[in-house]
């Protein structure tokens, strides 16, 4: 008996080698577990292999996000780490990424503790903005915020709490592949380079097919700003689009030569198709109470959003969270969870935000505003972005 158990495992074997290289359904299925930097390892192995691979990224189209806080014993940001090791095992390939952070040690701004904590770490990149774009595929358009504060749901838990966290290290990337039926646009404009050939490219303006627009401007408070965002903002609050976003510390972009030092300008993203949809309601300065922000964000339920494959976003103004509601913290981010428990909210705490109540489905849109009326101070925007 002992004699032919060689045979048999050579029978098995062989017979194991002739179903993977050649019947391409259990290779699809198998692969389907597997993160999408080793599919492109394994698309290498031969033609059949390569070419379920090609379909098995085809249909991954859904977003997916990490998140981190807490203090990073290192001089890079606590999220460059998440980022570093978590990168490792998704399975999508990010066509466009959407960070956001906290000034706290991403710009250089480096105390003691890190020092101390660099001669332990042979190798960090001392431009966090660098190493971000080296650990993405090159293909990958960036857009990135860094604001005073972070709205983070855990990474791949959508029905965890989300957290707001108002000081102390955090941050998100939300990652987006290619989606059928879905535009993805970047854009990032300052006072010499915005004009309406490059909103037209951005899909801004003349783009009848755009639903969503997160847009988020920096120093627009100096001499002009102001007239540069009303540019910006003007044709879209005459439009059926949903804009939401803020102003926030500082931006960075895949366009590095956009803006001289000092200079004020505008970065986002524009989202086009008939798959998207949104609602956006706007938690008005008066709002001081937990009953008060939940019947706020009941409106938001009302749009009837699906809730599949659907991103929370929340964009507050610096000067809430906690002191706004009698040292209460995670009011806002506790009653979104309430009232949607499945899907993530991710967002940051600003100078100024853009937004009003408004919805966008199909082939209506519900609320009309001019420019002035999407700028806010001392309120939170509170909204869900569907995408198919």
């Amino acid at each position: 008996m002992e004699g032919d158990a060689a045979p048999l495992n050579t029978l098995w074997e062989s017979k194991g080698g002739y179903v993977l290289s050649n019947v391409a359904e259990v290779v699809e299925r198998i692969l389907t577990f597997v993160p999408t930097k080793n599919l492109f390892r394994i698309a290498s192995v031969c033609r059949l292999w390569r070419n379920c691979a090609r379909r098995v990224l085809r249909t991954r189209q859904r977003f997916t996000w990490f998140s981190a806080s807490g203090s990073s014993i290192y001089e890079e940001h606590v999220l460059l780490r998440t980022m570093t090791q978590d990168l490792e095992n998704i399975c999508l390939l990010p066509q466009t990424a959407l960070l956001m952070v906290n000034h706290e040690n991403f710009r250089g701004s480096v105390s003691h503790r890190h020092r101390k904590a660099r001669r332990c770490e042979d190798e960090v990149d001392s431009d966090p903005v660098e190493k971000l774009r080296r650990l993405l595929p090159s293909s990958c358009e960036v857009i990135g915020v860094v604001a005073p504060g972070i709205v983070v749901t855990p990474s791949g838990l959508p029905s965890s709490p989300p957290q707001e966290h108002e000081e102390g290290e955090a941050g998100f990337s939300l990652l987006f592949p290619a989606m059928d039926g879905v535009t993805i646009r970047l854009f990032h404009f300052c006072k010499k380079t915005i004009s309406e050939p490059a909103m037209e490219d951005a899909g801004l303006i003349n783009n009848p097919d755009l639903k969503v627009v997160l847009m988020f401007d920096y120093d627009t408070y100096k001499p002009g700003g102001g007239r540069f965002l009303n540019k910006l903002l003007k044709p879209l609050s005459q439009s059926n689009v949903l804009i939401i976003g803020g102003q926030v510390e500082d931006v960075f972009s895949n366009n590095k030569t956009c803006c001289s030092p000092g200079s004020f300008g505008a970065v986002g993203l524009t989202f086009s198709g008939s798959k998207i949809q949104g609602a956006s309601v706007l938690v008005d300065q008066e709002v001081n109470s937990s009953k008060a922000v939940e019947a706020t964000i009941q409106r938001l339920k009302a749009a009837n959003i699906p809730e599949r494959n659907t991103m929370g976003f929340m964009f507050a103004c610096v000067g809430r969270g906690h002191k706004n509601y009698n040292d209460q913290h995670n009011v806002e981010a506790d009653a979104f969870r309430k009232i949607f428990s499945n899907i993530p909210l991710l967002g940051f705490f600003g100078n100024g935000e853009i937004g009003c109540d408004r919805i966008v489905k199909e082939n209506y849109t519900l609320s009309e505003t001019d420019a002035d009326g999407l700028q806010h101070s001392f309120t939170t925007v509170m909204s869900l972005v569907h995408f198919g």
